[in-house]
């Protein structure tokens, strides 16, 4: 699988481009983050499959708990030690600190849902524990509000890979060397980086936070309330590599995909996803924490 290639939204068409559009909405996001793209480009007929499967996860009540229990599990670890910043200390127009602030709630609002997607993806191709405790109650049917992360964000944009700001030369190979990447640098700093200034003052602030213990432990916390609520879906999906062959997938696809998401069991994302929230509340636009 060549993870270079990827399906931009403004190129789908068909049936591939009311997949995107029902991703977005499924996910109330405005945007479809690169492992569908990457997914789409390379083994399209499985991720037609697999959405088909994944959908339901996402649109439940009880999943509308997980996205504000993962956030505060997050946050709660951490909150003490975050800057809270007012534009007038930023040094950014109104207007573009309206911006920023609304690509950064974009990013809060897909950090619950990656890290669910990812967790249900590794468990049901490795053989992990996937809906093995029977949820008894009214959420785990019931549909996810309405109101919750409604018309929340915006869609990103972001400066391409060999256009990064030069103000950013010393900040850039940290953040790579801290997430571990050795080529490329994730959507969230390629959009922050529209913003120099106010990236290298959050590296600067934030840096030693999540370099720390507390930030181990608030990716111990998200990652257990991830646990919880994979383990507790009303039904698996269908995505394990005998579901996978049953459906018609050969072997070749089945090693293929289960390489694309081994890349995540311990990789760059396990620390990217939890500091979206992070990111987003140093400027007032984290999301909820409690839903009763």
């Amino acid at each position: 699988m060549d993870t270079s290639r990827q399906l931009h939204e403004a190129e789908a068409t068909g049936w591939q481009r009311g997949l995107y559009d029902d991703l977005k909405r499924t996910f109330r996001a405005p945007f479809v983050n690169w492992i569908f793209r990457t997914a789409m480009a390379n083994v399209p007929e499985f991720l037609r499959y697999a959405w088909w499967q994944l959908k339901p996860v996402f649109g439940t009540r009880q999943f509308a708990r997980y996205t504000v229990a993962h956030r505060d599990a997050v946050l709660s670890a951490v909150e003490d030690d975050l800057p809270a910043y007012r534009r007038e200390t930023l040094g950014v127009v109104p207007a573009e600190y309206r911006e920023l602030r609304t690509q950064l709630a974009t990013f809060d609002v897909v950090s619950s849902r990656l890290a669910a997607f990812f967790e249900v993806m590794k468990r049901s191709l490795e053989g992990g524990d996937v809906a093995t405790v029977a949820p008894t109650d009214r959420a785990a049917m019931a549909p996810f509000p309405d109101w919750l992360d409604a018309d929340r964000g915006g869609e990103p944009t972001m400066v391409a890979f060999d256009a990064v700001p030069s103000a950013l030369d010393e900040v850039i190979p940290e953040l790579k060397s801290f997430h571990g990447f050795d080529e490329g640098l994730p959507s969230i700093y390629r959009c922050l980086a529209q913003w120099p200034t106010f990236l290298a003052r959050l590296w600067d602030d934030v840096g030693d936070v999540l370099t720390g213990e507390r930030f181990v432990a608030a990716r111990e916390a998200a990652s257990e309330r991830t646990a919880e609520f994979v383990e507790s879906l009303p039904s698996a999906p269908r995505l394990t590599p005998e579901d996978l062959r049953t459906a018609g997938f050969d072997d070749d696809l089945v090693a293929d995909v289960r390489a694309l998401f081994r890349r995540f069991d311990g990789g760059p994302a396990t620390t990217v996803v939890p500091a979206l929230p992070i990111f987003a509340n140093t400027v007032g636009v984290a999301g909820p924490r409690r839903l009763d």
